[in-house]
C-alpha cells in the first residue's frame, strides 16, 4: 500500500483566514503596562499602615474599659462567656440546645449546635485566671490573692464581683492605676491591678496565647477578649468596618477593600437580613442556594438555554458572523 502523505501546514490551513500575531510580544507589553499601573496606583492609593490592635494598646488607651471587661469575664456576662458553640454552652452549663448569645438557628436548622463545642473556651479561666496563675510565679501577694479568690464559695465570689463591677462605674484613672473607692471587694482589686499591669507591659498578649508549644500562633484568646470590650468595636465603627457599614468590603480609612465580597455583604444591608438575629445563617443559605444554582445551570432545561435565546453566542462571536456574512455576500455577486 502506498503510504498516505500528511498535508503540510500551509495546505492544512489553506483557505482559513489568518493574521500574524506575536504572543510573546503581546504578553511582554501587557506585563510592562500592568507593572507601571500597579506601581503608580500603589504610590497614590496604597493601603494605610495602621498598627495592629493589641491588649497592650487597649489597656493604655482605655484602662477602665479593660478592667470592666476582665471583671465581666469573671462574672460570665461578656459575649464570649456565653457565646455558644463552637466555644461553649450557656453560661449556666445548661443543655447545649439552650443556645448561647451568638448561636444562630432557623427552625430545626442549627449547624453550630450540630458541630458542637469543638474549640472550648472558658472565658473566666482563659482570659483572667490562667494568665494571672502564670504571672503569679515569684509574686507571693498575687499568688495569695488568686488562691483566696479561687477557694472562696461561689456566693462570696459573686458578692465581690458585683461590688467591684459597681465600683468600676465610678472609678478614675490615675497614672498606671485605675483607682476605685474602698469597698468589700475581697482580692478583686489586687487581681485586676496586676492584670492591668501585665496588659500594659505587653505580657498579657503572650499569656493569652500560651499553649505550651514552641510556636504560639492561635490568636483566638486575644481576639475574643478584645471583642468583649467596647474599645475594639469602637475602632471598627470609626473606620467604617462594622457589618452595617459594609465592613467586609472596606479597609481602614476610606480605602476600598475586597470588592469581590459585595455579593455576600449586600444581603446584610437589606431586609429581612439587616434586622435578623440569625442573619449570618440566612446569608450563608442564600449564597449557598445561588452558588448551587450557578453550578447547575448546564443541567436545568430552560435556564441553560437562556444564553442562546438572548443571542449571547452571536454577540460574543460577532466578528466570526460578520466575516461569514461578507463571505456569502461576495460569493453571490
Amino acid at each position: 500500500m502506498r503510504r498516505q502523505l500528511r498535508p503540510s501546514q500551509a495546505d492544512y490551513y489553506r483557505g482559513v483566514p489568518t493574521s500574524p500575531y506575536d504572543l510573546v510580544k503581546e504578553i511582554s507589553i501587557v506585563l510592562a503596562v500592568m507593572l507601571v499601573v500597579v506601581l503608580v496606583l500603589a504610590l497614590i492609593m496604597s493601603s494605610p499602615d495602621v498598627p495592629p490592635v493589641t491588649v497592650q494598646s487597649w489597656s493604655h488607651a482605655q484602662p477602665l474599659d479593660f478592667m470592666q471587661t476582665a471583671t465581666g469575664e469573671l462574672q460570665g456576662t461578656t459575649i464570649s462567656a456565653d457565646y455558644g458553640p463552637p466555644y461553649n454552652v450557656d453560661a449556666d452549663g445548661a443543655d447545649p440546645a439552650d443556645t448561647g448569645a451568638s448561636v444562630q438557628t432557623l427552625g430545626p436548622l442549627a449547624p453550630q449546635l450540630w458541630a458542637g463545642v469543638h474549640q472550648p473556651v472558658n472565658a473566666a479561666r482563659a482570659d483572667v485566671l490562667a494568665p494571672l496563675q502564670l504571672d503569679s510565679i515569684g509574686r507571693p501577694a498575687l499568688a495569695r490573692a488568686l488562691s483566696r479568690y479561687e477557694s472562696a464559695p461561689p456566693a462570696e465570689r459573686h458578692g465581690w464581683l458585683t461590688a467591684y463591677s459597681t465600683a468600676l462605674q465610678h472609678a478614675r484613672v490615675s497614672g498606671p492605676l485605675v483607682v476605685v473607692a474602698a469597698g468589700a471587694y475581697g482580692p478583686m482589686n489586687v487581681l485586676m491591678q496586676n492584670l492591668l499591669s501585665d496588659a500594659r507591659s505587653g505580657a498579657m498578649d503572650s499569656l493569652l496565647m500560651h499553649s505550651g508549644q514552641f510556636y504560639d500562633t492561635n490568636y483566638t484568646g486575644p481576639l475574643l477578649l478584645l471583642g468583649d470590650g467596647s474599645y475594639f468595636p469602637g475602632l471598627a465603627a470609626a473606620q467604617k468596618l462594622s457589618g452595617s457599614q459594609w465592613g467586609m468590603m472596606n479597609e481602614t480609612g476610606s480605602y476600598p477593600g475586597q470588592s469581590w465580597l459585595w455579593l455576600y455583604t449586600f444581603w446584610y444591608q437589606i431586609p429581612p437580613f439587616s434586622g435578623a438575629q440569625n442573619a449570618d445563617l440566612l446569608v450563608v443559605l442564600v449564597m449557598g442556594f445561588l452558588s448551587t444554582l450557578l453550578l447547575m445551570v448546564p443541567f436545568i432545561p430552560g435556564l441553560r438555554d437562556l444564553p442562546r435565546w438572548l443571542g449571547l453566542p452571536r454577540l460574543i462571536w460577532r466578528e466570526h458572523y460578520r466575516l461569514e456574512r461578507e463571505s456569502r455576500g461576495g460569493g453571490d455577486s
